[in-house]
């Protein structure tokens, strides 16, 4: 009799975990970007001032206190589109707590990464996470089909 409660009491588990959770981004899906405009948006945002990534010049650092993040190439932490994009809008999402020179995070278990979120356009986050992806080995991933209206009748 015991044995069945635990059974039953596993079965139970394993179905709960089965429902999607309202937090997660089953569902969510950005439209395709543009590679090259964000390319552009990188510089143009200042990004490499902390992160280098192939072709671009990363800026001199006026305070040494700032991290080095390498982007780009085979890495086993950035995996999939949906963490690119969580690690421009949520940078305190995943810390390390020491990479090259410079800390990546605060006293407080935050990320020192500014949050862009105020400042970058969705576009804008679009196409940069388009050009990452392209300097990453990802998981594939299906992208929704978005369809162009132009006009209503």
């Amino acid at each position: 009799m015991k044995r069945s409660y635990i059974l039953l009491a596993g079965l139970a588990i394993i179905l709960a975990g089965c429902e999607p959770q309202p937090n997660t981004g089953k569902g969510f899906s950005l439209p395709e970007g543009d590679a090259s405009i964000g390319k552009i948006t990188f510089v143009e945002l200042g990004c490499n001032t902390c992160h280098s990534i192939a072709d671009i010049e990363q800026l001199p650092r006026d305070d040494n206190s700032l991290p080095h993040v390498k982007l780009g190439g085979s890495v086993s932490t950035i995996k999939s589109y949906g963490e690119l994009v969580t690690s421009i809008i949520n940078p305190s999402h995943k810390v390390l707590k020491r990479l090259n020179q410079g800390t990546v995070m605060a006293e407080d278990g935050s990320s020192t990464m500014r949050v862009y979120n105020d400042i970058m356009t969705v576009s804008q986050l679009v196409n940069l996470v388009t050009f990452l992806e392209d300097n990453y080995e990802v998981i594939p991933y299906k992208r929704t089909v978005y369809y162009r209206v132009d006009s209503i009748h």
